[in-house]
């Protein structure tokens, strides 16, 4: 399992190096503070991912036998090593660089999973993600979004941090054994921002051609968002939990359900259906 592992991670960096890396100019190894920029919605979608790679290694460990504390561990070592190899290929390129923010969220989100693992032996905190295909009515923004966030729907989905939501979500009995709760019974707390179309202000140069966009009167806020889930792991039906539950709990999606949205605005919004 282990040499299966490498494998894919490998053969997957040496792709997203050819597909991706291989565009841009590279040069000597540098650093890049980045930690500031989209609100920290990007720093949030390590963690999220560092939590998922270290969940999906760890379970590979545990059906090839390994005990559940040593597949976590395990598990979130693979999940730091592999993001960290992309912030070395990050590093070696002259549009980036080494990212010491990146590499703190990784790290964060490969323990949260491994240290409930090792402390409960189960997920009582999952981390999960949402995003929705976002319309950009104004053709400046439009132009705009499609050239920062891509035109296609899996890249909107993975890209455009105005669209994203990522969540902790608690399962309470898990905290309440005796109380006679759901243990299905989830509250999400998530977070997300809005009306960023640069990394750090509302204002670029269009590189295709050469017009200065001044875009400082679109306020960008950050979003907190409170909302219940459900633990898809918890459901059974005869004693067993539905092959489709599992493997939709194992992406970690946060439900669609009504949700409450307190923003740096000052505003306070209610979402019939949130996602």
């Amino acid at each position: 399992m282990s040499a299966s592992q490498a494998a894919l991670w490998t053969g997957s960096l040496i792709a997203l190096n050819n597909a991706w890396y291989s565009q841009y100019p590279r040069g000597p190894f540098q650093l890049y503070n980045d930690s500031k920029e989209w609100q920290q919605i990007d720093k949030v979608g390590h963690a999220y991912s560092a939590y998922w790679m270290a969940q999906f290694s760890s379970s590979l460990f545990r059906w090839s036998g390994i005990t559940r504390k040593k597949a976590a561990i395990y598990g979130a070592g693979m999940g730091i090593a592999y993001l960290s190899v992309i912030e070395i290929l990050d590093g070696f390129s002259t549009e980036w660089g080494f990212s010491l923010a990146d590499m703190a969220a990784n790290t964060g989100g490969s323990l949260l999973y491994a240290s409930q693992e090792y402390l409960w032996q189960e997920q009582r905190i999952q981390f999960k993600f949402s995003s929705h295909l976002r319309q950009y009515s104004d053709p400046e923004l439009a132009l705009r979004t499609q050239q920062k966030f891509g035109k296609f729907i899996p890249e909107r989905i993975l890209k455009d941090y105005n669209a994203q939501s990522y969540w902790l979500s608690i399962n309470l009995k898990s905290f309440a054994p005796n109380s006679k709760l759901p243990a299905w019974l989830n509250v999400a707390i998530g977070y997300g921002a809005d009306n960023m179309y640069g990394g750090y202000e509302n204002q670029w140069l269009d590189k295709n051609t050469g017009i200065y966009h001044d875009r400082r009167d679109i306020v960008r806020y950050r979003q907190l968002f409170f909302s219940p889930d459900i633990d898809l792991s918890k459901i059974k039906i005869h004693g067993k939990t539905p092959t489709v539950c599992k493997v939709l709990n194992g992406l970690k999606l946060k439900f669609p359900l009504p949700t409450l949205e307190i923003n740096s605005l000052g505003k306070l919004r209610t979402h019939l259906i949130y996602f």
